[in-house]
Formats: structure tokens, C-alpha cells, sequence
């Protein structure tokens, strides 16, 4: 496994081996021993999951406040821009975002650790997207930012997301609950 690091530490992008002949290919999506050796992270996933969405939505910027997230994240069908935003009061970093594209076929993952708030948009007509979390979902613990706070000057490809009202009721980072002071 191939691993590149961010402008924003622990943000990691992961690109696995693939092995192909003209049958098609294989590769592992996770191998604890695999992702320790390659990042130096021991890493406890407790939940998996996976969403459908269709061309132009956007989801996101989401984090638990309570029993934060770490995530990694998979695009299985499609094309997605993906984006994680430093959300740990305190940090040197706080508010600061990374942004790439994930697609089958770069089938690059991204590792984001907790304290990160994350959105995605839809580049392709329709994607399936998958996570692995470190935590459970927590409803009563989730938070977002509102995914076009001018603070933060996120660079979306697309002009006008489909959004759910959560998203786009969502507080500026300014006045969002964010995680407790960063721990140094």
C-alpha cells in the first residue's frame, strides 16, 4: 500500500495494490496489519457503511462531537470529490480543509482521523460510496458546518448542490459545536 500525506497531518490518501491479468483485478480494501505497517495507526473499525447518491449532491460537513470518528473512506461506483475540514478547537490547523477526488477507477482511499468534519459531492450521474467508522454513529453526538462557509473557502465542483435541509441549515464553522480543545 501506497500512502501519501496531506497538507494537513494524519489526513492520509491510501492507494492499494492491484493485481490484474485480462480476468480482471483484486485488491484488499483493509488489512489491519497491512494499514498499521503502511501508516503507523492501529485502528479499531466497528462500522461499515455505504450510500447511493446521484450527479451534484452534497453531504456534508458532518462529525460527532461525543465518540468523534476516525474514517476511511472507499469509493466503490462513480466519482466523488471528497473533503475532511480540521474541526478540533485549538489545533494549528483548525479550519483547514483537504479536498480530492475518489473514484473506482484511481480507487484511492482517504484516511480521516477523528476531529475532522466530512463532506462529499457526486461528480459521476451516481456513486456508492463506503466507509469503515472507528466509532459508532451517535445521532444525538452529530454536528455539522455549513458546506459553503466563506471561512473556510472550500472549492466545491459544483455550483448548485442538491442538499438536505441539514446541510443547508448547517452553522458556519464560527458558530458551530466543535470538538474539545485539540490535545496537542
Amino acid at each position: 500500500m501506497k500512502v501519501e500525506r496531506t497538507a494537513i497531518p494524519g489526513v492520509l490518501v491510501l492507494e492499494p495494490k492491484v493485481f490484474g491479468d485480462e480476468r480482471g483485478w483484486f485488491m484488499e480494501i483493509f488489512n489491519r496489519r497491512g494499514f498499521r505497517e503502511a501508516t503507523g495507526l492501529e485502528v479499531d473499525f466497528v462500522q461499515d457503511n455505504v450510500s447511493r447518491s446521484q450527479k451534484n449532491v452534497l453531504r456534508g460537513l458532518h462529525y460527532q462531537i461525543h465518540q468523534a470518528q476516525g474514517k476511511l473512506i472507499r469509493v466503490l461506483q462513480g466519482s466523488i470529490w471528497d473533503v475532511a475540514v480540521d474541526v478540533r478547537r485549538g489545533s494549528p490547523r483548525f479550519g483547514a480543509w483537504v479536498g480530492l477526488e475518489l473514484s473506482e477507477d484511481n480507487r484511492r482511499q482517504l484516511w480521516i482521523p477523528r476531529g475532522f468534519a466530512h463532506g462529499f459531492c457526486v461528480l459521476s450521474d451516481s456513486a456508492d460510496f463506503f466507509y469503515k467508522c472507528t466509532e459508532l454513529y451517535a445521532p444525538e453526538a452529530e454536528r455539522a458546518v455549513r458546506w459553503n462557509d466563506p471561512a473556510l473557502g472550500i472549492r466545491w465542483p459544483v455550483e448548485v448542490p442538491l442538499l438536505s435541509a441539514k446541510d443547508r441549515d448547517a452553522p458556519l464553522l464560527a458558530d458551530a459545536s466543535v470538538l474539545p480543545a485539540y490535545p496537542g
